[in-house]
C-alpha cells in the first residue's frame, strides 16, 4: 500500500551527479543524474524497447540518456530522440519523467499525479541547512515494510530493550509521562522522563553526572516523515518549562521511502545545536546514534521475516502502540482517499 500523491525523498543530493543512478520507489524503477548545468532529472528506468535499466547507460551529447543495449537515446522530458538504424522513432518510445526538487541536501521525488507536486507541501527538515545547528546525514537499506519503521520510531520505549547501551534505559518505559496527540495533519507523541539517569549515550555526548530531565517529543507526519525532538537537562532546571539550559537538544530526522512492499530507503539525519560549528562534536553524535539506528534494521528484518513466514499471524497491541497505530490510521484514510480519487478521474474520462 503506497501513498503515490506525496512527495519522497528519493536520494541525498551527493549521491546525483552525471552518472545515472537506479533505484526502486514505490514499486517503479527511477532513473536519476544531472544536467551539464546541474538540475536534477528522474526518469523511469525502463528502456521501452527491450526493458533494459536507462541506468545502465550513459549520458551523451546534449544532456541525453542513451540506452546500454541497443543505443536508443531519451532526453530530459522522456521523449526518445534516436533510434540507430532508422530515422522513424515509435511514437510508444518514451518514458515516464517525474517531479523532481532538491532541498535540505536531498533530492524530493512525486510519484503520483505530476499536476498536484506543489514543492511547497515538501516536509520541513531545515536543521540540515541551519547554521545554528550541527547536523549529518545518512542512508540505511531496511529489509522490511516502510510502516514498521513508523511504528518503531513513534514508540520509543524499544529503547530500554533494543539500545540499552546507547540511547535507552529502563527509566523511558517506568517512568515516563506520555501524551498522544492528533495534530492538524500528523501525529505528536510527547515523553518525558523527570529526574533520572541520562542513558549511556547522552552521559558520553553530554558529560551528565547526576539525574536529568529528559523529553522525547515526536512529530509524525504522512506519508512517512518523523522527526525528534530529544534532550536532557540536568534535573530541576526547568526544560518541562521550556527552559533548555545547561543539557543537550538534538533533532533525528527521518525519511522513509518505500522501495518494495518489503523493503525500505531509509533516510535519516542527526542535528544539534550544543557546539554546532564543532565538526567532531557532530561526529561524536552522529556515531553514536547510528550505532542505535543499526541495531533497529536487525530489529525491522527479523520481524519483517517472520511477517513473510505467516501474514496472518494476530498481533497484540499495548499501550506504547499508540502512536504508531494512529499513524496506520492516517495512512489507511488517505490511501482509501487517494484510491477514491483516482477511481472517479478514471470514470470521468
Amino acid at each position: 500500500m503506497f501513498l503515490r500523491n506525496h512527495w519522497y525523498v528519493a536520494a541525498s543530493d551527493s549521491e546525483i551527479g552525471r552518472k545515472p543512478l537506479g533505484r526502486v520507489i514505490l514499486g517503479e524503477p527511477v532513473v536519476m543524474y544531472r544536467t551539464e548545468d546541474g538540475t536534477p532529472v528522474a526518469l523511469e528506468d525502463r528502456c521501452p524497447h527491450r526493458r533494459l535499466p536507462l541506468s545502465m547507460g550513459k549520458l551523451v551529447g546534449d544532456d541525453v540518456l542513451q540506452c546500454h543495449y541497443h543505443g536508443l537515446r531519451f532526453d530530459r522530458t522522456g521523449a526518445c530522440v534516436r533510434v540507430p538504424g532508422q530515422d522513424m522513432i515509435p511514437k510508444s518510445a518514451k518514458v515516464r519523467t517525474y517531479p523532481v526538487v532538491e532541498r535540505y541536501h536531498w533530492l524530493w521525488i512525486w510519484m503520483g499525479d505530476p499536476a498536484l507536486a506543489d514543492p511547497e507541501k515538501i516536509t520541513d527538515y531545515h536543521w540540515f541547512d541551519d547554521p545554528d545547528w550541527g547536523a549529518k546525514q545518512d542512508y540505511l537499506y531496511a529489509q522490511c515494510n516502510w510502516q514498521l519503521v513508523n511504528d518503531n520510531l513513534l514508540d520509543l520505549t524499544h529503547l530500554a530493550f533494543v539500545h540499552e547501551t546507547t540511547i535507552g534505559n529502563m527509566a523511558l518505559v517506568e517512568h515516563a509521562t506520555v501524551k498522544v496527540e492528533r495534530t492538524p495533519n500528523g501525529v505528536r507523541v510527547t515523553r518525558w522522563i523527570i529526574d533520572q539517569p541520562a542513558p549511556p549515550a547522552f552521559v558520553k555526548i553530554g558529560g551528565f553526572t547526576g539525574n536529568v530531565d529528559r523529553w522525547q517529543i515526536i512529530d509524525y507526519l504522512p506519508p512517512s516523515f518523523i522527526r525528534l525532538d530529544v534532550g536532557c537537562t540536568p534535573t530541576g532546571t526547568g526544560a518541562p518549562e521550556g527552559r533548555r539550559v545547561g543539557g543537550i537538544e538534538m533533532r533525528n530526522l527521518n525519511a522513509m521511502t518505500p522501495e518494495t512492499e518489503t523493503t525500505t530507503h531509509y533516510f535519516w539525519g542527526q542535528a544539534h545545536d550544543f557546539d554546532p560549528h564543532n565538526k567532531d562534536t557532530t561526529e561524536k553524535v552522529f556515531a553514536q546514534i547510528k550505532t542505535a539506528f543499526l541495531e533497529d534494521v536487525a530489529v525491522f528484518t527479523a520481524q519483517q521475516k517472520l511477517i513473510d513466514l505467516d501474514p496472518a499471524a494476530p498481533t497484540t497491541d499495548i499501550n506504547a502502540d499508540a502512536g504508531g497505530l494512529q499513524a496506520r490510521r492516517i495512512v489507511a484514510r488517505l490511501y482509501a482517499e487517494e484510491q477514491a480519487a483516482a477511481a472517479a478521474k478514471t470514470a470521468a474520462e
